[in-house]
């Protein structure tokens, strides 16, 4: 395991923190316009995707931290929502968030995003919000993510993407200091990424410092 997935599975205090202010709105507008210069109501607005979702579908939520997209569902939506990530306590409260609120199809899997035990096509849709910067071969982890999609399904996420300009590499030195944050890249990376993933079209729109995408199978 690289390092920096290490860092993670040993439950880095960074995951806490971006999950608690994420889950406040009124906190995270302000602080993603001042830190990233974001709109993050784009972040809300994709974790929507899950209402697309056909009853008896399947998600998969890679990383899902802890349990912030879980906000886009509701008791009455039957499907399968898997919760996977490689940090043990963020399983936990990613547990402990669906049983507040009542989400009894949401099932917690420890799993490394560039090996996933899933099958081919297994998946309507796959959500990776702030996860592609922090793995150490996003380009191996979007392979992944493909394969385990049916023709046709979606991958949504967002990123921060290294090519924003001066403003936000205090931010890429934090990251990096800290050992959370892999090698990224910038936007070209990422349509690459996609591209050779073999996605067959993909719609990304920047916003600061960060690229929120969606691509399809």
């Amino acid at each position: 395991m690289s390092g920096v997935s290490a860092n993670w599975a040993r439950g880095h205090p960074w995951a806490a923190v971006y999950d608690f202010v994420v889950e406040r709105e009124s906190l995270s507008r302000p602080l993603g316009q001042l830190l990233f210069g974001t709109d993050t109501r784009l972040l809300y607005d994709r974790m929507r995707a899950v209402d697309e979702v056909p009853e008896g579908g399947a998600v998969l939520d890679i990383p899902c931290g802890g349990g912030v997209a879980l906000r886009a569902l509701t008791p009455e939506h039957r499907i399968r929502y898997v919760a996977a990530d490689i940090s043990s306590a963020m399983l936990e409260r990613t547990g402990h968030v669906a049983r507040e609120l009542d989400l009894d199809q949401v099932e917690t899997e420890t799993a490394d995003v560039e090996n996933l035990q899933y099958a081919d096509g297994e998946f309507d849709l796959c959500l990776s919000f702030a996860g592609l910067h922090c793995f150490p071969n996003p380009d191996e982890a979007t392979s992944e993510i493909a394969r385990v999609l049916k023709p046709g399904g979606r991958f949504v996420g967002s990123v921060f993407l290294r090519d924003g300009g001066i403003r936000y590499e205090p931010m890429v030195l934090f990251g990096r200091l800290a050992g959370v944050m892999g090698p990224s890249g910038g936007m070209r990376d990422l349509e690459r990424w996609l591209d050779d993933a073999g996605f067959a079209e993909s719609r990304v729109e920047r916003s600061g410092a960060v690229a929120y995408f969606e691509a399809v199978r």
